[in-house]
């Protein structure tokens, strides 16, 4: 849906309140087809960001698993390598 958005669950260290927040404003922009609402619409937005923010902060938190927590620089490092070829 959204090549912005990253996963978020299983880092070491763990996803920060900022990064969760960031994930929520692309998902609300994305849904509402605007990357600024009008001032009318302002307060619902920041409202739906702030809502979803703390919803996927309760699913992190509540997500278990077996595997290792990943590296966030390994995984950054493939992600650059993955793009370098693709757009060389």
């Amino acid at each position: 849906m959204c090549r912005n958005i990253k996963p978020l669950f299983n880092f070491d260290p763990p996803a920060t309140d900022e990064e969760i927040h960031d994930a929520a404003l692309q998902f609300v922009r994305k849904l509402s087809g605007t990357t600024r609402p009008s001032k009318r619409n302002e307060a619902a937005f920041d409202h739906a960001v702030m809502s979803i923010a703390k919803c996927a902060q309760d699913l992190l938190n509540s997500l278990e698993t077996s595997q290792p927590p990943r590296d966030r620089e390994e995984v950054a490092a493939k992600a650059r390598a993955k793009a370098a070829i693709r757009f060389a």
